[in-house]
């Protein structure tokens, strides 16, 4: 369960990284347009920027105030993903504290393993903001885009989603995946993984089917003396 855990762990902490790198990073939509070869410019969510392909100096203009009026996409994509930053930074604080390598809580395994799932759910709220935020931002730039080809208007820069957009979705997925594995996987480990082993060896199965009874009231009620590891 251990690896499971340290799995989990890694997972969320990349996964994490990417969403913070794309919410301060300034590259969501970048020009696809083939004709400009001196320069490369790039949209993000608070700033733009523009990068002289001969020399690569970078110039960055900086939107107003967070006060201002700005564009929809870019007021929920920052809500959203803004929140699953926090999500996931809190969900990572919440595992490190609830796995079994680490010491604290050691003497309350039910404690510990309520911390994993409690983790596995903030993830995975954090994952769903993220990616919406991600998703919402992909969408408006296609639709701004088709729109513009379907009425014939051509302003000589066409934009697509830039790495950024591309980084925010892959840390969305990866929470994601890290939620399931401390919910899902993890229950089913802990849990029904004394069963399994049972039908390998029916002598032992009466045994088996106590230390179930007791691991499953141990999770959900955690009386105080309660030791899922020992009945």
């Amino acid at each position: 369960m251990v690896v499971l855990q340290l799995t989990a762990f890694g997972l969320a902490l990349l996964s994490a990284l990417f969403l913070v790198t794309a919410t301060w990073t300034d590259c969501w939509m970048v020009n696809t347009d083939d004709s400009l070869e001196v320069s490369h410019k790039c949209r993000g969510l608070w700033r733009e920027c523009v990068t002289n392909m001969q020399d690569g100096i970078k110039t960055c203009d900086q939107y107003d105030s967070i006060l201002a009026d700005h564009p929809l996409k870019i007021v929920v994509t920052r809500a959203l993903l803004i929140s699953a930053d926090l999500l996931a930074g809190f969900a990572l604080l919440t595992l490190l504290f609830g796995l079994d390598c680490v010491t604290f809580l050691k003497e309350e395994p039910h404690v510990k393993l309520k911390l994993c799932y409690m983790a596995g759910l903030v993830l995975g709220t954090g994952s769903v903001l993220g990616l919406v935020g991600s998703v919402w931002y992909a969408v408006d730039v296609y639709m701004e885009r088709a729109t513009l080809v379907s009425h014939n208007v051509f302003l000589g820069v066409h934009y697509d989603f830039g790495w950024s957009c591309w980084l925010g979705m892959a840390g969305a997925m990866g929470c994601l995946v890290a939620s399931v594995v401390l919910t899902c996987c993890l229950f089913l480990f802990r849990v029904l993984g004394p069963r399994i082993k049972a039908k390998k060896n029916p002598a032992s199965h009466r045994v088996v089917q106590d230390i179930f009874h007791y691991q499953l009231s141990c999770t959900f009620k955690s009386p105080p003396s309660c030791n899922c590891d020992h009945p």
